[in-house]
């Protein structure tokens, strides 16, 4: 039986099934609407670094044939072929997306999906409908993804902007068109996994009973792509292979000192004096005299050059600009976390006050611990101020600048000090642990062990470490951040007297002793609250 996704849930492959060729079919209609679906290949960084994978209606097969455009068969509206056991090393994720090819917008579209059918059951499915879209004009449907093993996440995330634009999101651009490509000519031997001889359009209508796991399959040559776009459309990554590299910026210099400058540029002037002229040009006239005539042969008003980083203002903030994502949870930089909310998805809970920005239609409402948490809270200290984030749009999350690091669960667990927690989805259980030892101040510890499927991002003071937890393992409790659910904890009896107590003390309070199987974690900050 087939699992229904939803927005954000993600699977292992070997989850759903033992199969590893597998067939993808999407479904995306709307009145008056042509799409074109497309599937990405990307590297780790998220970008096309080979435009031999991008498999559309020009380029319809890979070149090792690991990804392979089926067209229209059983009820979708286009289907592909993916062997993933013969996919490159270099391909780190798959993006299937569709796109209109023509007037319209995606929330025009009727009830669509995303489906992956092995050895001729289908495992998965994502629905969607056009009302969870606006005045998009492409959408990120599904994507494979290795982390540490294949993976598929249900996305739904829509793109303003056509093909041209989702291939500029990916790295990659669209060359002029060339003239067009003459007729595929006909005869040619038939494809071995063909589409059904008839398949009316009810959704039920089995596809291709590839994908068993048993056997390797047979290799096929790729069907012949329908004739339409008959002007081919060139992709080619924006930065070349084997190009040149630009050389580094120079270091910083030491405060109230000039900047060195670059090779063959001048040197900055030491404030209060007037630069230096470059090279073969007059130097610029004390203040209040007049300036020099320009040197024979430069036309006045011309510009003598363009900074190396481009010129203009969109060139000074592109570092800085919004970065590609895919996922629920997205990292902007270090400190800035952006999470996708989705109607139909599951609601994010975050720390009241960490919002920085939104877009789209999000509402934000207090979350309540209820009676018998608040006097665990208030006892514990670990009760946590949430506010509970519903709606469609784009969330950032933020706060004083701390490092934020998303945690994904898979059915495992977690432990955190609420201290170091900045949000979660509302998917995941959640309770409050005791720690007990008579050596704390207090009388006891508490943290927070997060159980399920869903993402927890944990905040930080600097780049954290993850140790192993061996029968010597302790850690001062004031820095640690996390460690497995698995993982027993007791409190060491090396120390026991608080900070400072007497001249001499070695300044720790309290260390933890972690023991566990091989397997279990602790992770600790370079900081001590």
């Amino acid at each position: 039986m087939a699992r229904e996704f939803q927005r954000g849930h993600k699977a292992k492959i070997s989850d759903l099934t033992a199969g590893t060729d597998l067939y993808v079919g999407v479904q995306i209609a709307g009145p008056g609407l042509s799409f074109d679906i497309s599937c990405f290949g990307l590297d780790a960084d998220e970008q096309l670094s080979d435009d031999r994978y991008f498999i559309f209606f020009n380029q319809p097969k890979s070149p090792e044939e690991s990804l392979q455009l089926l067209g229209a068969q059983a009820g979708d509206t286009e289907s592909f072929r993916v062997t993933l056991d013969r996919i490159p090393a270099n391909i780190h994720k798959l993006s299937f997306t569709a796109t209109l090819d023509g007037a319209g917008q995606m929330s025009q579209v009727g009830p669509g999906y995303i489906r992956i059918v092995a050895g001729g059951e289908e495992v998965v499915r994502y629905a969607f409908t056009g009302s969870e879209f606006t005045t998009e004009r492409a959408v990120m449907l599904g994507d494979f993804y290795l982390k540490d093993v294949w993976r598929f996440a249900a996305v739904g995330q829509g793109f303003d902007g056509g093909l041209d634009a989702l291939l500029k999101n990916f790295g990659g651009e669209v060359a002029e068109e060339e003239p067009a490509a003459p007729e595929p000519v006909a005869g040619g031997a038939p494809p071995a996994f063909a589409p059904p001889a008839f398949a009316p359009p009810a959704q039920s209508t089995p596809p291709p009973a590839f994908g068993a796991p048993a056997g390797p399959p047979a290799p096929a040559p790729a069907p012949t792509p329908p004739p339409v776009h008959a002007a081919p459309t060139i992709v080619a990554p924006m930065t070349p292979p084997g190009g040149t590299v630009p050389p580094p910026s120079p270091a910083p210099a030491p405060y109230g000192q000039p900047a060195a400058a670059p090779y063959g540029q001048p040197a900055a002037a030491p404030f209060g004096q007037p630069a230096p002229a470059p090279y073969g040009q007059p130097a610029p006239a004390p203040y209040g005299q007049q300036p020099p005539g320009p040197p024979q042969g430069v036309p006045q008003g011309v510009p003598q050059g363009v900074p190396p980083g481009g010129a203009g203002l969109q060139a000074a903030l592109q570092p800085y600009r919004e970065l590609p994502t895919g996922q629920r949870w997205t990292p902007q930089n270090g400190q800035l976390m952006r999470v996708d909310l989705g109607e139909g998805g599951s609601p994010v809970l975050a720390r009241q006050g960490s919002m920085v920005m939104y877009q789209g239609k999000v509402d934000f409402g207090y979350k309540g611990a209820g009676f018998a948490g608040r006097i665990v809270g208030n006892a514990t200290g670990q009760e946590m101020q949430l506010m509970r984030c519903t709606g469609k749009g784009q969330v950032f999350l933020a706060e004083d600048g701390a490092h934020l690091h998303p945690v994904e669960l898979q059915g495992d667990g977690i432990c955190v000090s609420a201290e170091n927690v900045l949000a979660f989805d509302e998917s995941l259980q959640y309770e409050i642990r005791r720690i007990e030892g008579h050596g704390i101040p207090g009388g006891a510890l508490f943290t927070m062990l997060f159980q399920g499927t869903g993402t927890v991002v944990v905040k930080t003071h600097g780049t954290p470490v993850v140790l192993p937890v061996t029968p010597t393992t302790f850690a001062d409790c004031n820095a640690v951040v996390a460690w497995s659910a698995a993982s027993q904890v007791i409190i060491s009896s090396q120390v026991r007297l608080r900070r400072n107590a007497y001249p001499g003390h070695s300044g720790e309070t309290v260390n933890l002793q972690f023991r566990g199987a091989p397997g279990n974690f602790i992770v600790v900050q370079p900081y001590e609250v």
